[in-house]
């Protein structure tokens, strides 16, 4: 079944040249950058997508399309032949127009120009069905996986939204550690376990099957996975003790004037 879909803030778009990207902003016409001659784009691209995909054909089908447009024929853009950039550059400027492509551009929101000429020119989009619409997700509670106890992935199956790595170190770098604590581990795989002060081993029923005695167990809350990762290097004969440290610590701290100003 069809359905008639305005392009909104998520949805995915892509040229000919495999240079796919996704809505950042939808603004109002009045508010759009404008050339001399009145012509404001459609798409603005952030043009650091080109050194890192090296998309060159890309730049050619802008400077080469609006050459054809002008003289009002086609122009080629084939690897190692075709139409010569420097041609159509000619062309451009027999018609008013700069030679390299760019124009003098006109912020629509101040009035004042621009402080650098902008590469202006058509070219041929694509909308892609990867659209926000589709991918939207959310979840309170839900199903999780059975080895590690940490909720599903995917949408299909109810998943969670990973906090990953990245997500993660910048957490650390703001200091957030009970965010970090909520969402790592009390949001996912919170596990109560025994441990042994004496040996560091993990018991079970407040008994310490290394130390054969139940004195100096104590509970502690850490993530399932952990637990799993210290009985997976246990049944490959690697011993993990865990060394415990009081939450809590007594102690005399001394605060000089000059620590605390």
């Amino acid at each position: 079944m069809r359905q008639t879909r305005r392009p909104e803030l998520g949805d995915k778009f892509s040229s000919r040249h495999g240079q796919k990207g996704v809505t950042g902003i939808i603004a109002e016409q009045a508010d759009m950058p404008f050339n001399d001659v009145g012509i404001c784009p459609d798409i603005i691209m952030n043009p650091h997508g080109f050194p890192s995909r090296m998309t060159v054909g890309k730049m050619l089908e802008l400077v080469s399309g609006k050459a054809g447009v002008l003289s009002g024929d086609l122009q080629y853009g084939t690897a190692f032949g075709g139409s010569k950039v420097e041609d159509m550059g000619d062309l451009r400027m027999k018609h008013g127009f700069s030679y390299s492509g760019k124009d003098f551009v006109t912020s629509g929101i101040t009035g004042e120009s621009l402080p650098a000429y902008v590469f202006f020119g058509p070219i041929y989009y694509q909308k892609l069905k990867h659209m926000v619409q589709d991918k939207m997700h959310s979840r309170a509670t839900g199903p999780r996986a059975i080895l590690t106890r940490q909720p599903t992935e995917g949408r299909s199956r109810q998943g969670g939204l990973r906090l990953g790595e990245m997500e993660r170190d910048c957490l650390i770098a703001y200091g957030a550690s009970q965010l970090l604590l909520e969402r790592l581990m009390l949001s996912s795989d919170a596990h109560q376990i025994d441990v042994c002060e004496t040996c560091g081993m993990m018991g079970y029923h407040n008994w310490c099957q290394t130390c054969k005695s139940s004195k100096g167990v104590i509970r502690m809350t850490v993530p399932y996975a952990a637990k799993l990762l210290i009985q997976e290097l246990l049944s490959m004969n690697v011993k993990a003790a865990l060394k415990l440290e009081d939450e809590f610590p007594t102690g005399n701290y001394e605060y000089s004037a000059e620590s605390t100003n």
